[in-house]
């Protein structure tokens, strides 16, 4: 494939507004471009207007998962942005646009590779799955169901496209999001006796809480340190009232060294202890994900290291991540190595002016499609 049509498809998945959802648009266009090759084809919808797609080329040796998602965060305040965000503006090398960096350039050097691939018309030694998510950025949830529904259980191995600038990202911390609510009972605040106050029991919790998550400070050698922060908290109507409602929200990230079934139940416990005393707290996780374990060693993250050093050219390191993917669902899936490994550079991801360099994408492309060919010799 030449790099202009290459650098279209990029454009045209840019000029998708899927912020936070309308993923079915990109599941749309990326059909049309696959609908003439001997691929499998297959939907899975999770809402109205948002289905993942699974693309299958290949029809025996190794399994190869590509995993992008389809969704993008918000544009925000347009007056931030030096050009429409969902309009890919070339300037100075660059290539402009929500998504452009997350991870759009990702998704799109994938599936530029399987086409050039399948271009050859010759009969692959492997085989490819494109696995292309809903609702990656506020939840992860499209690859969970994906797991669900069985699409990673034959997979030999997976590369996730996230922003990495070509090095081979082998583990990232997990996320709690936490809700604590609370109810009490309002009356004037002439006479708080003959009420329940419904922030008290917060503080109580917000205290305890951190308490019992600053004894987790044993350092993962690789991620660091496990950490906690009450990031909101809220609750009364006004001021001469006691409170009869109000709420609060946490976020952890966690390591392999403390897992997430660790950190539910000290949380549920506590909770526990203070609704004994009389509170009235009730606890809700929204899409937490666990940690990926460290990937160092596998075969797949030693290859995909070389590949990029001798194939490419580029400098490339076995890393850790910032933050969760979609990894943290798909390492549920089964005993397969899994990596982050993706051209944007990631320095402008969820802002506005969001970029990646055209010579890094296009890069990328020729880097899905060596990284195949290698890991189909290799796995035989």
């Amino acid at each position: 494939m030449n790099d202009k049509r290459a650098i279209k498809i990029l454009a045209d998945l840019i000029a998708i507004d899927s912020a936070n959802d309308h993923e079915s648009r990109v599941a749309d266009y990326l059909t049309t471009l696959f609908k003439d090759y001997p691929v499998k084809i297959e939907r899975l919808t999770y809402a109205p207007d948002r289905d993942n797609l699974i693309i299958t080329m290949g029809n025996q040796g190794p399994l190869l998962g590509f995993s992008g998602h389809e969704d993008v965060v918000a544009a925000g305040d347009l007056n931030n942005w030096q050009s429409p965000p969902f309009t890919a503006t070339i300037k100075d090398g660059n290539l402009y646009g929500r998504g452009a960096s997350d991870m759009k350039s990702g998704l799109a050097a994938m599936v530029v590779a399987m086409l050039d691939l399948l271009e050859k018309g010759q009969e692959l030694p492997g085989r490819i799955r494109l696995l292309a998510s809903v609702g990656e950025e506020t939840g992860e949830y499209g690859a969970a169901q994906l797991v669900k529904a069985g699409y990673a259980d034959d997979l030999d191995g997976l590369v996730v496209g996230e922003p990495s600038h070509f090095n081979v990202e082998v583990t990232h911390k997990g996320v709690i999001d936490y809700y604590v609510t609370s109810k009490g009972k309002c009356v004037h605040s002439s006479i708080p006796e003959q009420g329940k106050n419904a922030i008290m029991p917060l503080i109580a919790f917000a205290q305890k809480v951190q308490a019992i998550m600053d004894r987790h400070d044993q350092k993962d050698p690789v991620l660091g340190s496990f950490t906690h922060v009450i990031s909101q908290i809220e609750g009364g109507d006004q001021i001469n009232s006691v409170p009869d409602h109000a709420w609060l929200a946490g976020n952890i990230r966690t390591t392999p060294i403390y897992s997430n079934d660790q950190i539910y139940q000290e949380l549920e416990q506590l909770v526990v202890e203070l609704n004994a005393q009389g509170a009235e707290l009730e606890l809700k996780y929204s899409f937490p994900e666990v940690s990926l374990p460290s990937q160092a060693n596998t075969k797949l993250a030693l290859l995909a290291q070389e590949v990029v050093i001798n194939e490419l050219g580029r400098p490339c390191e076995l890393a850790a991540g910032t933050g969760a993917t979609d990894s943290s669902e798909y390492v549920l899936a089964g005993d397969f190595p899994i990596i982050i490994l993706g051209p944007a550079a990631g320095e402008t991801d969820h802002q506005p002016n969001e970029f990646i360099a055209l010579a890094d994408y296009l890069a990328g492309c020729k880097l899905y499609q060596a990284l195949a060919l290698r890991f189909w010799r290799e796995y035989q």
